[in-house]
C-alpha cells in the first residue's frame, strides 16, 4: 500500500517534476503558479535534483530558454499562468514547430483585463491550435500524474511535441489533498532516466541549424508533420496510460465517464469542475434522474470517436464551460462537442453554460440548475444553445 502524502496541486506538480529530475527548468513566477517554481527551486538549492535552474526576467524568456535547452536534447520543464502564457505565446508555436517536447504545468487563471488572479480555463484553451498536447486535471493527484505522463508522451520519438496540462487556479493549485507519490526508480523506469536525444539536436561536435526559414517550398510539409505527430500522440498516449495504470493502479483515458451506463443525459466539463459535476450527478440520481458525467481529460488531441460513442444516444447534454469566446456561434468546448456529433442521426441536443469565470463559485446546486435548464431547452426542441450562468446583467 502506497503511503499518501498531503500536497497542494502546485506542490504535487513540483514534487513530480523533482522525481523526473529534468535537465533544465526555466521559469518565472506568477500567481497562482508561483508555488511550483518556488518549491522546485528549493529542491535545486538543497541538491535534491541535478537540474539547471534558469531564473529569467519574463515568461517570454522562460519559454525561449526552454526552447534552446530542449533543442540540445535536454529534458525540460516549466510552469506558468494567465498573462504569463499570453507573454510566451509567441514562442509556443516555435516549440511545437521545432518538435521540442517541453512539459509545462499551466495553473489555469483568468486573463486580464481587468486583472483577476483566480481560475478559469481560457488561457490554456486559447493555445489549442498551436500544436501542443493539452490535458486538464481534476485534482492534485492528476497534477502529479500528468507531470510524469507528460514526459512519457511528449518525448516519444513518434511524437516529439510539447505538452501542457491544466491545474485549476486556487481550487486545485492551493488546496491540500492526499496524493500517492511514485518512487523515482519506478518513474525513471517508466519514462527513462534521460531523454533519448534525437538526431537533429544541437551538439558542439555536429554543427547544424533548426527552425530557420521555410517558405513556400517546405513550410506546408512541416505543418503536416505536426498533424501526423498529433495523430501518433493518440497511439502513444493510449499505451502510456495502460503502462501507467499497471505501475500505479491509476488508469487514465482521454475521457472519463461517470455513471454513464444507463444515463439518458449527461454533464460535460473539464478540470476541477468535473468533480462537482460528479457530485451533482449523485444528487440527481438520488431523485431518480438518469444523469451521467463526462470529463474531458485530453483537449488536444481531441478524442472525437470516444466522445461520440459516449453521448450519441443521449437525449441532451449540458456543457459547463469555464472559458469564454467572443463572436463565435458556440463556446470553445461546445464547438468541439458539436463537431464530434457530426453525422450522428438524431443526436442529443447540446446546451452550453459559461460559468465560473474569474473564479466565481459554481456550486453543486448550480450544476443541477443548469442541467434542469438544459432539459427545458431540450423540451422546446432547441438543438443547441449557449448561455452565461449566474452573470449579473
Amino acid at each position: 500500500m502506497v503511503q499518501k502524502v498531503g500536497m497542494t496541486g502546485d506542490e504535487a506538480a513540483a514534487i513530480a517534476a523533482a522525481v523526473v529530475d529534468p535537465d533544465v527548468v526555466a521559469a518565472y513566477p506568477i500567481t497562482p503558479q508561483t508555488i511550483i517554481v518556488e518549491r522546485f527551486s528549493d529542491f535545486v538549492h538543497d541538491g535534491k535534483v541535478r537540474t539547471k535552474y534558469v531564473p529569467v526576467e519574463s515568461e517570454h524568456s522562460a519559454m525561449s530558454s526552454c526552447v534552446g535547452a530542449s533543442a540540445t536534447g535536454a529534458r525540460v520543464f516549466t510552469a506558468s499562468s494567465s498573462q504569463g502564457i499570453a507573454l510566451m505565446y509567441e514562442i509556443l508555436p516555435i516549440a511545437s514547430g521545432n518538435r521540442l517536447p517541453i512539459v509545462m504545468a499551466t495553473v489555469n487563471r483568468a486573463l486580464s483585463a481587468p486583472i483577476n488572479i483566480h481560475g478559469e480555463l481560457s488561457e490554456q484553451i486559447m493555445c489549442r491550435d498551436l500544436g501542443w498536447i493539452s490535458w486538464f486535471g481534476e485534482n492534485a493527484q492528476e497534477a502529479y500524474d500528468q507531470t510524469i505522463l507528460g514526459f512519457k508522451v511528449a518525448e516519444h520519438k513518434d511524437v516529439l511535441l510539447p505538452m501542457m496540462y491544466g491545474i485549476s487556479g486556487f481550487i486545485v493549485s492551493h488546496a491540500l489533498e492526499a496524493v500517492a507519490p511514485i518512487e523515482q526508480k519506478d518513474v525513471h523506469d517508466f519514462i527513462g532516466a534521460n531523454r533519448e536525444v534525437p538526431d537533429f539536436a544541437y551538439h558542439p561536435d555536429t554543427p547544424g541549424s533548426q527552425g530557420l526559414l521555410a517558405l513556400q517550398d517546405y513550410y506546408f510539409e512541416v505543418k503536416r508533420q505536426q498533424v501526423d505527430a498529433m495523430k501518433n500522440a493518440v497511439i502513444v498516449t493510449k499505451k502510456a496510460f495502460q503502462e501507467f495504470g499497471e505501475m500505479t493502479g491509476r488508469y487514465y483515458d482521454f475521457i472519463e465517464t461517470y455513471k454513464m451506463e444507463d444515463a439518458e443525459t449527461a454533464i460535460i466539463s473539464m478540470g476541477a469542475f468535473a468533480g462537482t459535476a460528479k457530485a451533482a450527478v449523485d444528487r440527481m440520481r438520488e431523485k431518480g434522474e438518469k444523469v451521467g458525467a463526462l470529463k474531458i481529460f485530453s483537449h488536444r488531441p481531441w478524442p472525437t470517436e470516444q466522445i461520440k460513442e459516449a453521448i450519441k444516444d443521449l437525449k441532451y447534454v449540458t456543457i459547463v464551460d469555464r472559458s469564454q469566446t467572443y463572436g463565435s456561434p458556440a463556446t470553445m468546448l461546445q464547438g468541439d462537442i458539436l463537431a464530434s456529433l457530426f453525422g450522428v442521426s438524431n443526436p442529443p441536443s447540446v446546451h452550453s453554460f459559461v460559468a465560473g469565470l474569474g473564479g466565481r463559485d459554481v456550486l453543486l446546486k448550480n450544476y443541477i440548475e443548469m442541467h434542469h435548464k438544459a432539459a427545458e431547452l431540450h423540451a422546446e426542441n432547441k438543438p443547441t444553445t449557449q448561455e452565461w450562468f449566474g452573470v449579473r446583467l
